[in-house]
């Protein structure tokens, strides 16, 4: 069968190459934007109407990236560009035949999805060595949304930069104005007086669902493929100088429990502590934090899994989301559902100040260093968690070390230490990653585990290619993970496995499609299989066939897949309390995938999934619905089921029920109340987290928070069942640049 997969693909890809007239190659002569010098300051309120904006002409011309490449806009939008010794300054007007009429926002989140806003990105590449780049993005109303991004494959979409935006809506569409200190900016140190860089303006028209550029590139890549960025011209800024962040904190908190057994029932608590940021240079940048508090951070969601790979909780925390892409190599699926469904990384940062249910462990202090530069990268953090009850203190090392060559290919090295009063964990990786071409990419990893306390040793390694093209993508993923790998600083979703999943999707936009509603037909193969590492026996095999997959030129989908699944449980499985015995299992499963346009007021996804399951039958929905009549206020409910029959040794039936409330309520981008309730009939679970968050200057914070947690504790028979916590927290944090 995998022979077969092969030849399949191999023709199909051969076949791909001659349809690939649209993947065309960067212009040698770039699009340029000249910006201009002034001695004033500029009030940023959106309205532009400086007299130092009057005097100079807008730079205009994009070009259409969605849905037809190449060809001119159906609205224009216009740049200029001004500067002093403090500060760069933008000023964009995104016309609009239809006005403020035309405006989509789903709410004032920042780093919103770009599926449900209007926006205006900008992408920097102050050292033009067209592989990194700075974006800084912003909604018609002024939220904000930015990210660093490496060779356009990793990204730190979490980065928080310090910049203004203040924007104003017209009858004739709307005004962006931004203020972006060059401490904020990454260039060179350099004796020559004007600088170029690498420079794009991207801009998506959510009512159309519209995507245009200012210097164009083919629509399977995005705007931080820096290869084909224009150049922003004419610039003098001031020598990088050292740049310090501080950002103190204090915190008061009452704790109180119920239903445990519990030492102090009932606690206040007063904490300081703080970080600091040290731009060494334009290349280098030390991070130390002291008693490192993470309350404001959004809190995880339950998930009700009935599969066999372990969830993957994302990180949510602001310093372990910094320069994360350096650290966080390796290997997992990817949101269009290509690349296959095992996850290997050698290195997670929810194992530091974390236990393995989410609840927050003390971290004393700790300390992060990375280098960045045309020729390498290479980082280290060392972290101190602190001693609490039954769990020792335990320090934390990563290193990481990357060398790039050619244009966009790299080998790197990655080590992790975890160190217990018993022992350590020790893991070494090595990785690379090799772009052969604007459309192939490899992507490889080998990763070696063990541990000083009699822990057993164990590898795991993957290789993953991607041919990528406006007609198709194409993968094939072969990983392993050994019986004994045991990352304790890292995340694996399954052990004692070799996977092979190879995938195609079709690009399909013919005449034939009804082009008023459907933008592309878009059907693939996914298909998964895995072997026991320490048998070599056959343990899953997914036929995933997507025979239907239509994109809506409004931003909505809809997609029905077929997967004819055989599993042989090698021990136990329990999904949701249903126990199911060892053996062989053939089963087929369905499922309807279906959104409407996410940047309406009312919006829904829809997932329906039915068909045998193991030795009976599992009906799953999960239904999400968004109510956002202005974009200050914005509520999404949820519902999951599962319900299974006569699944399991007992031939259990019974519905698996959660719901989910999520509330943002915003005064502004900077004042917004944010909330969630969750409740799960397996567990009897509910939690609720309510967040006020004044961000009173830039990235300079006032928050009151309440979290509850209440569940029923099966591992503590002979206490009360029902377990509740309480936690409400009052934080505030000062951000001084110097």
């Amino acid at each position: 069968m995998i022979k077969k997969l092969l030849l399949i693909l191999v023709i199909t890809t051969s076949i791909a190459f001659g349809q690939d007239a649209d993947i065309f190659k960067p212009d040698s002569i770039k699009k340029s934007i000249e910006a201009t010098q002034i001695s004033s300051s500029l009030r940023i309120d959106g309205i532009m109407n400086d007299s130092e904006w009057q005097k100079i002409k807008p730079t205009s011309g994009f070009t259409q990236i969605e849905p037809f490449q190449g060809r001119k806009p159906t609205n224009e939008t216009e740049v200029k560009v001004l500067y002093n010794k403090q500060y760069l300054y933008f000023g964009i007007f995104a016309r609009d035949s239809l006005g403020k009429k035309a405006i989509r926002a789903t709410d004032f989140k920042r780093d919103f999805n770009f599926r449900q806003h209007d926006m205006v990105a900008l992408s920097f590449d102050g050292f033009n060595d067209k592989r990194n780049a700075m974006a800084l993005v912003t909604n018609p109303y002024g939220v904000q949304r930015d990210l660093l991004s490496f060779d356009d494959l990793y990204y730190d979409t979490d980065w928080d930069g310090l910049w203004r935006v203040r924007t104003s809506r017209t009858d004739s569409g709307w005004v962006a104005e931004m203020a972006i200190p060059w401490q904020t900016l990454r260039y060179p140190k350099t004796t020559e007086t004007i600088q170029n860089w690498g420079f794009n303006v991207f801009r998506s028209r959510r009512m159309s669902n519209e995507q245009t550029a200012f210097s164009p590139y083919p629509r399977s890549f995005s705007n931080l493929r820096m290869t084909y960025a224009g150049v922003l011209k004419n610039l003098q800024p001031p020598p990088p100088s050292t740049n310090v962040r501080i950002q103190p904190y204090f915190l008061t908190s009452y704790d109180n429990y119920n239903g445990g057994k519990i030492a102090k029932p009932s606690e206040t608590n007063f904490k300081l502590g703080g970080e600091l940021k040290w731009a060494i240079n334009p290349n280098a940048v030390l991070d130390l934090t002291t008693n490192t508090d993470f309350a404001q951070a959004d809190a995880d969601r339950q998930v009700n899994n009935v599969t066999r790979f372990s969830v993957f909780f994302p990180e949510r925390r602001q310093f372990f989301l910094e320069n994360a892409s350096l650290f966080g190599v390796g290997v997992g699926p990817n949101p269009d559902f290509s690349g296959g469904n095992m996850q290997v990384q050698p290195f997670f940062s929810r194992r530091i100040g974390l236990d393995n249910k989410g609840n927050p462990i003390p971290i004393d202090a700790g300390g992060r260093f990375v280098y960045r530069s045309l020729k390498r990268n290479f980082g280290v953090i060392a972290m101190r968690q602190r001693e609490v009850g039954d769990s020792p203190a335990i320090n934390f090392f990563v290193g990481r070390f990357s060398e790039n060559f050619g244009k966009q290919s790299r080998i790197g090295g990655l080590v992790t230490v975890k160190n217990r009063p018993d022992g350590s964990n020790i893991v070494g990786a090595i990785d690379g990653f090799f772009r052969l071409g604007q459309s192939h990419s490899l992507n490889t990893m080998a990763v070696y585990s063990t541990s000083t306390n009699g822990g057993k040793k164990g590898f795991s390694g993957f290789a993953q290619y991607y041919y990528t093209t406006n007609q198709f993508k194409v993968w094939w993923t072969q990983s392993v993970v050994t019986k004994d790998f045991n990352p304790e600083m890292g995340f694996v979703s399954r052990s004692d496995v070799v996977g092979t999943t190879p995938g195609i999707f079709f690009y399909n936009r013919g005449n034939w499609l009804p082009k008023k509603y459907i933008r592309a037909f878009e059907p693939g193969i996914m298909t998964e299989f895995y072997h026991q590492a320490s048998t070599g026996k056959l343990i899953e095999r997914q036929i995933n066939i997507n025979p239907i997959w239509f994109n809506f030129q409004n931003g909505g989908f809809m997609g029905y897949l077929v997967n004819p699944t055989f599993q042989f449980l090698p021990e136990p499985f329990q999904p949701l309390g249903t126990t199911i015995s060892v053996g062989s299992y053939n089963y087929v499963r369905q499922q309807i995938y279906a959104s409407t346009d996410p940047s309406k007021m009312l919006n829904m996804t829809i997932q329906h999934d039915w068909g045998t399951y193991f030795n009976g039958k599992l009906v799953a929905n999960d239904i999400k619905v968004q109510f956002a009549p202005i974009p200050h206020v914005s509520i999404i409910g949820r519902f999951n089921r599962n319900h299974f029959k006569k699944v399991g040794d007992e031939l259990t039936t019974k519905n698996v029920d959660l719901y989910s409330i999520e509330g943002r309520f915003a005064l502004n981008p900077r004042v917004q109340l944010i909330s969630f309730i969750q409740k799960n009939s397996e567990n009897n679970l509910q939690n609720y987290n309510i967040r006020l968050s004044w961000e009173y200057q830039p990235l300079s914070y006032i928050y009151f928070v309440y979290n509850h947690r209440g569940f029923d504790n099966v591992e503590q028979p002979n206490i009360i069942r029902y377990q509740t916590e309480n936690h409400v927290i009052a934080k505030i944090s000062y951000l001084k640049q110097f």
